[in-house]
């Protein structure tokens, strides 16, 4: 009762059922689809792992570790996991470099949302469209490139048909097709920097370039700590691409890590070491991402 009053004063606010009931409602769909297409499928394939299950087999036989044991002593696995990580360090390294300069022009110079919104034109296609549309630019004896070199007097580059060219072609693919979604995700962390900052370190007499390296990428690494978790696990799924151009050639040299559980599962139909190879490949993204998150110091901020 309060005082002087006359009236009722509750001490505890009601909680309004009628959004948690709408919240449940909207929530019911996305979770459904969660257990059937990802929570569903990760557990029968860890537990497919430990079995010889194959294809066109009906039945499977409990085998224990035997497909882990198999995993360590495969060379062609552990071949496909470094041509992973070689892509993975070029792509990422070359990317995430490109999108932080597009992302600082796009905040200190350019005002037109429109150029904003072209960024994003390579990132709307699909993977396999770009990956045809530059095996006919990077065609050996046809495509543009080698004629553009040509007259210029240097030799064609087997492009796909390189050992040495083949991953950094495939990378740089990739670079040029998402570096406007990864440049649009800094930008937006870049807006959320307060300009006061800014200005504090233009009266403190910073440049440009010292203000970029100790005054933007400091306050943006939280930012970027996300954008690098997100490309990293992307890129160590790399498989369109390299199916469309090379189909894990030449000999080995393109075969990534996702290319050989396909033929693993698909191909040779061994679900049972496809799994294994995919909890593999599971453990060491997780463990990538655990180490990322701790170097970058992801739940800190320098703007508190």
């Amino acid at each position: 009762m309060a005082i002087g009053t006359g009236t009722e004063v509750d001490p505890k606010p009601r909680h309004d059922w009628s959004e948690t009931r709408a919240a449940i409602v909207f929530l019911i769909p996305a979770m459904v689809g969660f257990v059937i297409f990802y929570l569903r499928p990760s557990i029968l394939g860890f537990y497919n792992s430990f079995t010889d299950r194959e294809l066109l087999r009906p039945t499977a036989e409990w085998v224990g570790l035997a497909n882990y044991r198999d995993l360590l002593g495969d060379d062609v696995f552990w071949n496909a996991l470094w041509v992973t990580l070689k892509y993975v360090v070029l792509n990422i390294g070359i990317q995430t470099v490109a999108a932080v300069a597009i992302a600082w022009v796009l905040h200190r110079l350019v005002r037109f949302n429109s150029l904003r919104t072209l960024m994003l034109t390579p990132w709307l296609m699909s993977n396999v469209v770009a990956a045809l549309l530059f095996l006919w630019i990077l065609d050996f004896r046809l495509g543009v490139a080698n004629n553009a070199l040509d007259a210029i007097g240097v030799s064609p580059i087997p492009w796909f048909g390189s050992e040495g060219w083949v991953i950094p072609t495939v990378a740089l693919i990739n670079v040029w097709r998402h570096m406007g979604y990864t440049a649009l995700l800094i930008f937006a962390g870049l807006q959320t920097i307060p300009g006061d900052v800014h200005e504090a370190a233009v009266v403190d007499g910073c440049t440009e370039r010292r203000k970029f390296w100790h005054v933007t990428l400091p306050l943006l690494r939280p930012v970027l700590a996300v954008v690098l978790v997100i490309t990293v696990i992307g890129s160590f799924q790399i498989y369109d691409t390299i199916d469309v151009t090379t189909s894990g050639g030449p000999v080995n040299a393109s075969r990534v890590i996702y290319l050989y559980i396909f033929d693993q599962a698909f191909g040779r139909r061994n679900f049972g070491y496809a799994s294994a190879m995919a909890v593999a490949l599971f453990v060491i993204l997780a463990a990538v991402t655990f180490i990322q998150m701790r170097m970058l110091r992801a739940n800190e901020s320098d703007l508190a």
